[in-house]
């Protein structure tokens, strides 16, 4: 039995643990000086643990599978049963704000969101995809499928108006195709549409989406409505001062919507202040730094891209989290890794984690092949 169990956890990558098992243990700290708050409580406590503990379970699960020898036709599959989700997403999801994120499972009375689970299967078939093509990955009719591939999702995704999401598998995709040798040409290109298709894209979004972004960069234009949250969560970092007021001694996020979920990082700095929030931000650090590591020793294309996306996404929603959370940048809705209330959240970056665990056990000594950007 202890040899068995060994062998199951042997391609555990230690580094990679010891920081996710942190960020765990720190999230649920804040949870339990936040239990007092409206938007905290012993439910949340307990979910929070619940799929922190199921988490690891499937983690270890996962970091056994060999990917780099699962039958093509399963990544077929799994995009198109990620398809078939967001789509259902569409017709019976329900609302969060102005949002469709959520699917209401009959029986049991419990809500999943599915863009939280599709993130491991766009992560896998686009490493999947990126590595059958990786040595004419420019050639025009690759780039076209590759775009269609990521456009697919993210088409579905913006139909939700989950516009933080779609931000997310953007950073992703864009991470993953750089460490692929894509060239700097085709990114020059996708910058210039951007630029000359942003003024005709924004009058096509709703009044409530083009508030939110013109807000998220000036919250004191809205200070009772849209500008709301940033301004509490604004107030509740500058509480914290250098050494912070403690898991019992903060409170000022008490009546702040989303204060254990998106704008988590609001109330972990009051209770532990700059230090606590340079530590923070340290382990998430630690953690990407891990990531590209091994992504950069992996000789095989398709888990070496598979470590480098995965290392893409923690670094775009980190920096989307706590911008958003310091009034830098619009409030998107997007979790902080590992940290944030939800139970979908956390088990799918368990998840994710998981198929990185697998992946860096097939590392070797050597390196992703060279970036070509010509």
């Amino acid at each position: 039995m202890l040899s068995f169990i060994k062998d199951k956890i042997s391609r555990i990558d230690p580094i990679i643990f010891i920081c996710t098992s942190l960020l765990s243990l720190i999230s649920i700290a804040v949870l339990i000086g936040a239990r007092e708050s409206e938007f905290g409580g012993t439910r949340t406590i307990i979910m929070q643990v619940a799929m922190t503990l199921a988490g690891l379970i499937i983690m270890i699960m996962l970091a056994n599978v060999d990917f780099a020898n699962v039958p093509s036709w399963f990544f077929v599959f799994a995009y198109a049963i990620s398809a078939v989700f967001l789509v259902l997403l569409l017709f019976v999801g329900e609302n969060a704000g102005e949002n469709v994120n959520w699917i209401k499972i009959p029986l049991v009375n419990i809500s999943i969101q599915p863009s939280e689970f599709v993130r491991a299967s766009f992560i896998l078939t686009f490493a999947k995809h990126l590595s059958v093509v990786k040595d004419e990955i420019n050639r025009p009719k690759n780039v076209l499928l590759l775009v269609l591939h990521a456009g697919g999702i993210l088409g579905l995704l913006l139909l939700t108006g989950d516009l933080g999401m779609v931000l997310v598998y953007l950073g992703i995709m864009i991470v993953m195709l750089f460490c692929a040798g894509f060239s700097i040409w085709y990114f020059l290109a996708g910058i210039g549409a951007a630029v000359v298709a942003f003024p005709f894209l924004w009058d096509y979004l709703a009044d409530y989406q083009k508030k939110r972004i013109l807000v998220g960069f000036n919250p004191d234009m809205d200070p009772l409505d849209k500008g709301l949250q940033q301004i509490q969560s604004r107030s509740a970092i500058a509480g914290g001062g250098f050494l912070g007021r403690g898991i019992e001694g903060a409170g000022s996020f008490e009546n702040m919507y989303g204060c254990v979920t998106d704008f988590f990082f609001a109330s972990y700095a009051e209770m532990f202040g700059f230090v606590g929030s340079l530590l923070l931000v340290g382990i998430l650090t630690v953690l990407v730094i891990r990531l590209f590591l091994l992504a950069a020793q992996n000789r095989d294309p398709f888990s070496a891209l598979l470590l480098a996306g995965i290392g893409g996404m923690v670094i775009v929603q980190t920096v989307e989290n706590i911008g958003m959370c310091l009034c830098l940048l619009p409030v998107v809705g997007i979790t902080l890794p590992f940290l944030s209330a939800g139970g979908s959240s956390v088990l799918s970056i368990y998840m994710i984690i998981g198929i990185a665990h697998a992946a860096s056990g097939s590392r070797k000594k050597g390196s992703i092949r060279k970036i070509k950007t010509i």
